[in-house]
């Protein structure tokens, strides 16, 4: 009798397995078709001098040139650059408008939540054709126009090493904080009111409330939009290819924009393979130290 139940459960357990199996399937064979094979397809075309024609094993030496590649360091630079000026006060900018939508009724809220998120559904190419408009080096540019107000000369924004990847920085602080503000206002509505009543009755002003209650419970949040941000900020490309293609002097070229152009302008797919693995390492470690020195007293 206990023989038939047992094999009853085992037959029960395996069972659930295979219907188990059978729902992850679908993304499972996405995965292995989408990110799996693409990641070990790059992996040996970086150990190929790659051609439409043939492939010839040339080992790690599109690591090597890569190392050695001048404008490769250059624009790791400028990526490293563009994310410490972008992420931070993006962050920083998204977290202040959430604080400031948070008091209004649930309607208003998501009247604002649309209009931040609305940049997020525009294409990012009418987008640069607004951006392209703004920063029009005439006197009609939308920029050259407000500096001339405080008696600035027009700037030539996009063209010059000076201003070019200033520009970029600015493009990303003024738009794109949709996402990110409606996290903030999901975590700021799951903190109970019964901190801020606590707090009330101590006699906390605003500012405690938000140093002592909403900053440590919004933790959580805000090292997740950071390792998202940083990640994101690494794989930027669209903007500086349509707003400056790189240049001047290649002061806006991001390590996205270099592999696009290795592998589709001059068809080294082997060095663009191995700067990509590059970049993804890179991007990689960066995760692993936020989680290590930012995550140490988050709970999840």
């Amino acid at each position: 009798m206990n023989q038939m139940l047992t094999k009853r459960k085992k037959l029960k357990l395996e069972s659930d397995s295979g219907w188990g199996y059978a729902f992850i399937a679908v993304a499972l064979i996405a995965f292995s078709l989408f990110t799996a094979y693409p990641v070990i397809n790059a992996f040996i075309i970086s150990l190929q001098e790659y051609g439409p024609l043939g492939s010839t094993y040339v080992g790690l030496e599109n690591f090597v040139n890569t190392f050695a590649d001048e404008l490769f360091w250059k624009a790791l630079k400028n990526t490293l650059v563009y994310t410490l000026l972008t992420v931070p006060f993006n962050i920083f900018l998204s977290f202040l408008i959430a604080i400031l939508i948070m008091p209004f009724k649930k309607k208003t809220q998501s009247i604002f939540k649309a209009v931040y998120y609305l940049p997020a559904v525009a294409s990012g190419v009418s987008l640069a054709v607004v951006w392209l408009w703004i920063f029009d080096p005439l006197k009609s540019g939308i920029a050259n126009q407000l500096v001339g107000l405080f008696g600035i000369d027009n700037q030539n924004w996009l063209g010059s090493s000076a201003t070019s990847m200033f520009s970029l920085v600015l493009m990303s602080w003024l738009s794109s904080h949709g996402t990110a503000i409606i996290i903030y206002l999901a975590a700021l509505l799951g903190i109970d009111n019964s901190y801020y009543e606590a707090a009330d009755i101590d006699g906390a002003t605003f500012l405690q409330k938000l140093w002592f209650i909403v900053i440590p419970f919004l933790k959580p949040t805000t090292l997740f939009l950071l390792v998202t941000g940083v990640i994101g900020s690494f794989q930027v490309f669209q903007n500086a290819y349509l707003m400056t293609g790189g240049g001047p002097d290649h002061a806006t070229t991001m390590v996205g924009l270099l592999i696009f152009n290795n592998a589709f302008t001059y068809f080294e797919f082997g060095e663009a393979a191995a700067q990509s693995l590059l970049l993804a390492a890179v991007i990689a470690l960066i995760s692993f130290l936020q989680f290590k020195f930012l995550g140490k007293d988050i709970e999840y």
